[in-house]
C-alpha cells in the first residue's frame, strides 16, 4: 500500500480482498497521503467510503441474479416460492429503487402492507426470502449491510396440525377418483400413503417406483426436488402399488404425472378444489395429507425416529410436533423399568442351604453370619 504519482496525479495503492485497487486523488500528496489513511481505517472497521463504495444496482436487475442464484441452488419448492415473493410483491414496490436505497424502515412498511392481505405464517415465508435476498447482496458485495438483518419475523403461535379421520380420508379419496384428472386419484393416495410432498410426488420418476422391492426412491436429482438436498427410500403398502400398477405410462416421458406435453404438472390446485368441494372436508390443505401420514403412522406405534426418517426431516424437532399423538409412549417407556427390576430382584437373592434369602433388609446379619460359617 502507498501513494505515487503520475502524469502529475497522485495516486493510491492498496489490496482490499486479494484484489489490488488504485484511485487518482489529485495533484497533493498531502491529500492522498489522508486518503489512503482514511482507506486504512475504513478498512479496519470494514466501512468503507469514498474509493470503496459498494457497486450500484437497481433492485430489478438484482433481482434477477437473484433468482438465477435460488434456482440453481435451492430445491424447486423454494425457488417456487422466491420467484412468487420477488416478481409478484416485491419488484412492484421496489423495482426502480437502488438496492442500497432500500432500508429496514421500507421492510417494515412491506410488511405492515402485506399483512393487510396475508396471515403472519404467510408473510414469514416472504421475510425469509427477503432476508436471504439481502444476505446475498451483502455477500456478493452489493451492500455494507443487509437492511433486513435486524427486521424481525412476526410472532405466531404453533399451530395445530391437521389430520384427517379414516372417515374424512376416505371421504376425500372417493372425491377424487371423480376428477376429471385422471392422475388427481393416484397423487392423493401416494401422498396418504408416503407422506410425500407435493413436488416430491409431482416430479416422480418411473426409473424411482421399484415394485419388485416394493419402495420407491425420493432422489434429489440435478439440484434436486428433494427439500434437504437428501435421497431417502419409502416403501410402498399394497393399496398404493396397485393404483401405481394400473396407473397409465407414457413411453415420452419419464414422469409418473404428467400433461399431455410429457411435463410434470406444476400443481393440482384445481383438482385438489373440487375434490374438497364433493368431500364436504373442512379446513384442509394438500400439504395435510403428509401430516395425515406421519399422525397415522404414530398413533399406529411407530416410533418416532422411524416417522422422522420417512418424512425425510433432518431435524427431529419438526417429527416431534407428532409425539402428542401417541399417548401412551411415555407409559410404554418407563415399564421397560419394571422387567429390569424384577430381573435384578432375582439376582438380588442367594441361595442359601437351599432358601432364597434377601440380601438386603433386617435378616442381613443372618445371612452374612451364615455365610461366614
Amino acid at each position: 500500500m502507498g501513494v505515487f504519482q503520475k502524469n502529475g496525479n497522485w495516486w493510491i495503492d492498496f489490496y482490499h480482498q486479494g484484489k489490488r485497487i488504485r484511485r487518482k486523488v489529485g495533484p497533493s500528496k498531502k491529500v492522498a497521503e489522508m486518503a489512503l489513511a482514511d482507506v486504512q481505517v475504513k478498512k479496519a472497521k470494514n466501512d468503507f467510503l469514498g474509493v470503496c463504495e459498494p457497486k450500484k444496482i437497481l433492485f430489478k436487475d438484482f433481482a434477477v441474479d437473484y433468482l438465477e442464484y435460488s434456482k440453481a441452488n435451492k430445491a424447486l419448492s423454494s425457488y417456487d416460492r422466491d420467484v412468487t415473493t420477488v416478481q409478484g410483491h416485491l419488484l412492484p414496490v421496489w423495482r426502480d429503487f437502488q438496492l442500497s436505497r432500500i432500508t429496514a424502515k421500507m421492510i417494515e412498511e412491506y410488511k405492515l402492507q402485506r399483512l393487510e392481505k396475508v396471515k403472519p405464517s404467510t408473510l414469514n415465508r416472504e421475510m425469509n426470502t427477503i432476508k436471504n435476498l439481502f444476505s446475498k447482496a451483502t455477500e456478493w458485495e452489493y451492500l455494507r449491510e443487509s437492511p433486513a438483518k435486524l427486521v424481525k419475523w412476526i410472532k405466531t403461535g404453533k399451530g395445530s396440525l391437521r389430520c384427517l379421520s379414516r372417515e374424512e380420508a376416505e371421504a376425500f379419496i372417493e372425491a377424487s377418483k371423480l376428477s376429471q384428472n385422471h392422475h388427481f386419484y393416484p397423487i392423493v393416495v401416494v401422498a396418504l400413503y408416503t407422506g410425500m410432498r407435493r413436488g416430491e410426488i409431482l416430479r416422480l420418476q418411473w426409473q424411482d417406483v421399484d415394485f419388485k422391492s416394493g419402495k420407491i426412491q425420493v432422489v434429489s436429482r440435478d439440484g434436486g426436488y428433494t427439500k434437504n438436498y437428501e435421497s431417502r427410500s419409502i416403501p410402498m403398502n399394497e393399496s398404493l402399488k396397485e393404483v401405481l400398477k394400473k396407473h397409465p405410462r407414457r413411453l415420452d416421458s419419464p414422469y409418473v404425472f404428467c400433461n399431455e406435453k410429457g411435463e410434470p404438472f406444476k400443481d393440482v390446485d384445481t383438482s385438489f378444489a373440487n375434490a374438497l368441494k364433493k368431500s364436504a372436508v373442512p379446513h384442509f390443505r394438500f400439504h395435510d395429507l403428509r401430516h395425515t401420514f406421519a399422525s397415522w403412522l404414530v398413533m399406529g406405534g411407530v416410533d418416532i425416529r422411524t416417522v422422522q426418517e420417512l418424512l425425510g426431516h433432518k431435524d427431529l424437532r419438526m417429527t416431534m410436533r407428532y409425539a402428542h399423538l401417541a399417548p401412551d409412549h411415555m407409559k410404554r417407556a418407563v415399564e421397560v423399568l419394571d422387567s429390569h427390576y424384577e430381573e435384578n430382584s432375582i439376582k438380588s437373592t442367594e441361595i442359601l442351604d437351599g432358601h432364597y434369602l434377601d440380601t438386603e433388609g433386617p435378616d442381613k446379619e443372618k445371612q452374612d453370619a451364615s455365610r461366614q460359617g
